[in-house]
């Protein structure tokens, strides 16, 4: 009877170490997930502004053709993309919620420009390193016909600013400026 007792009591401690050691496995997981996130988001805001910064102060509000955004405009729709998208994978409350970013005369300036650009970013930052990842596979959204999981709104993000900062490039070839080089590391 003895060496079946001590028998169950060692599975029992085994079955108990071994549910501990998967919930520390998932918590370190998430963790690690949300550091790369936070990384990328802090490399693309660094990247952000060296093409800000490259930009003189009279292509700010360049546009290659009447039919596109201009300089600012796709900054600042990128950063009104950014915090929506942000905000749907992480729940987080969003700023400039009620305006047009890309339509405040007030940010088509160099310097105010690379203000909002930081501090959207920042925002997208706290948002992320607040954001509860034992959710992430959540579905959430604008409403049911358009739901995704929450850490696949959080890459749509990060899609999202990639290519609106992209298609600056050529406003910077155009202004006769040299691109900042890629940032992928």
């Amino acid at each position: 009877m003895k060496t079946i007792t001590k028998t169950m009591l060692a599975l029992t401690l085994v079955v108990f170490a071994s549910a501990n050691l998967l919930v520390t496995s998932d918590s370190a997981l998430e963790d690690s997930m949300k550091d790369g996130y936070v990384a990328d988001w802090e490399r693309a805001k660094a990247y952000s502004l060296e093409y800000i910064d490259a930009m003189p102060e009279d292509g700010i509000n360049y546009r290659p053709d009447a039919s596109v955004r201009s300089f600012a405009e796709q900054f600042l729709h990128m950063a009104q993309g950014n915090i929506g998208l942000v905000g749907n994978a992480t729940g987080a409350d969003r700023i400039y919620a009620n305006v047009n970013l890309e339509k405040e005369t007030k940010f088509h300036n160099k310097q105010a420009l690379r203000d909002l650009t930081v501090e959207a970013y920042d925002w997208c930052i706290a948002a992320v390193k607040n954001m509860d990842m034992s959710i992430a596979e959540e579905m959430t959204g604008p409403n049911d016909n358009f739901q995704f999981s929450r850490i696949e709104w959080l890459k749509k993000a990060f899609e999202h600013q990639t290519h609106h900062r992209g298609q600056t490039t050529i406003y910077l070839r155009m202004k006769g400026v040299q691109p900042p080089a890629e940032k992928l590391f």
